[in-house]
């Protein structure tokens, strides 16, 4: 009970922190953690908040407590002209957020893969959370060369014929340039019926993001839910990434409430900030 009571309290300042504006900005190992440091960041892929414009995304990001982000189509499309794409970065550096990438990001021809490093190149990112066709896996290599911008393809459980789990994906990359890797999706990791905490382990060489969420079941009819209310133990999850080392982004991708998506990203990372501040 006493151990229940210190993780609820926890978690109840992970809520604070969250819903705080002043403490929008703040690091969150600074905020809520009893530990003097984390490698790693927490972020938020903007599918989580598809049916809101840009500036509403960034604005309900520093709600959550987050300054870190990858968008989406919906809140930059890939075909945007350099000045929409610069307006966006200023607009992110305004509010002081980080856009560190941009995903998930379809290529199944040539010219889907030229522009989605154009689009990353001219935005600044660190990386592309990318599904290439496994015909395009050299020329993209290439373009990981030509452009030094990392490729993280991210896995989609049950029903993705190209990459199912992070070893479909890792099989396909693992011998090639040292800058592809991964975007582990715990949630449909999950639903395939992997150990997320294991993949992470075995494929730890080539994890470069990290997309968290919670499901319901561990199954392929397992549906996403509030971070702590499913069937993921994210205390070990996060004590496993912790000693990995790994300093890469945990990005929540919450898919539930698409018209009203924040009380569940708050709530959820207040779960994970809890479970951070127990650690």
């Amino acid at each position: 009970m006493t151990h229940r009571r210190n993780f609820l309290k926890a978690a109840g300042i992970g809520l604070a922190v969250a819903s705080v504006p002043k403490l929008a900005g703040a690091s969150v190992s600074r905020a809520v953690s009893s530990k003097s440091d984390f490698n790693f960041n927490l972020g938020v892929a903007s599918y989580s908040l598809r049916n809101f414009s840009q500036e509403e995304a960034l604005n309900m990001t520093l709600r959550c407590g987050i300054n870190r982000i990858t968008f989406k189509s919906m809140h930059l499309p890939l075909d945007s002209d350099n000045e929409t794409i610069k307006k966006a970065v200023a607009l992110c550096r305004k509010k002081g957020v980080t856009l560190y990438g941009g995903g998930v990001i379809y290529m199944k021809e040539k010219k889907e893969v030229d522009q989605a490093f154009e689009y990353a190149k001219t935005a600044g990112m660190e990386m592309i959370i990318g599904v290439p066709n496994h015909e395009l896996l050299d020329y993209v290599e290439e373009k990981v060369k030509d452009y030094n911008i990392k490729l993280a393809i991210h896995n989609h459980g049950p029903g993705d014929k190209l990459y199912p789990s992070a070893e479909s994906a890792y099989d396909k990359i693992k011998d090639r340039d040292k800058r592809m890797g991964l975007c582990i999706d715990i949630g449909h990791t999950k639903r395939i019926n992997r150990d997320p905490e294991q993949d992470l382990k075995d494929f730890f060489d080539r994890v470069f993001d990290i997309h968290i969420k919670d499901v319901t079941k561990a199954a392929s009819d397992g549906k996403t839910c509030i971070i702590g209310r499913g069937v993921i133990d994210f205390s070990s999850f996060l004590k496993a990434v912790d000693k990995s080392g790994y300093k890469g982004t945990l990005a929540l991708e919450y898919e539930a409430d698409g018209d009203d998506p924040l009380p569940g990203m708050m709530e959820s990372f207040g779960y994970i900030k809890g479970v951070m501040r127990m650690m």
